[in-house]
């Protein structure tokens, strides 16, 4: 299972840098431009993105900071918001390499941002979930950038492992 979820790490890496690649061609009116996904723009969603990540990071590992809101803007310039998405990624491929099977299997506890009370539950799932929300929010992503007029990307995790990520289909 671990095998898993370091793909996944890569994968994520791998799949947000296509995405930010993208971004960047896009001038600052049009990344800013509401497109009617669930964060608006591609700045909201791509803020939600590291918003999101930043706080099951913090649940998984109790370090870090984690925000108080699901919209938070961490990252205003795109530049910085890239930095900051890159260090991000290197976290959690370090953290997943760090685990063992018994930590996967383990349960913690967190208190969710949309209600209150306390969510036990195994680290295993919730780690899916975290990759599943990434997947989520980058359709979404990319259906704004087809929306602006932009060239698709091809995200799929079978063109991952493909290219990069041909040490995990071996």
């Amino acid at each position: 299972m671990l095998d898993h979820y370091r793909m996944f790490a890569d994968y994520n890496r791998w799949a947000n840098r296509l995405l930010y690649t993208a971004a960047a061609e896009l001038s600052d009116q049009e990344y800013r431009q509401d497109k009617g996904a669930f964060f608006g723009s591609l700045h909201g969603t791509l803020n939600h993105l590291l918003v999101a990540d930043r706080i099951w990071m913090k649940r998984f590992t109790k370090e870090g900071d984690a925000p108080t809101r699901l919209d938070a803007i961490l990252n205003d310039e795109f530049s910085a918001l890239t930095a900051a998405r890159i260090a991000e990624d290197e976290r959690i491929i370090a953290w997943v390499d760090s685990l063992d099977e018994a930590r996967l299997d383990a349960h913690f506890t967190y208190s969710p941002l949309s209600r209150p009370g306390e969510i036990s539950q195994k680290i295993a799932p919730a780690l899916a979930h975290l990759f599943n929300h990434q997947t989520h929010h980058r359709g979404q992503a990319h259906a704004i950038l087809t929306a602006l007029g932009r060239p698709s990307l091809t995200l799929d995790l079978a063109f991952f492992l493909w290219s990069e990520g041909k040490k995990w289909a071996a």
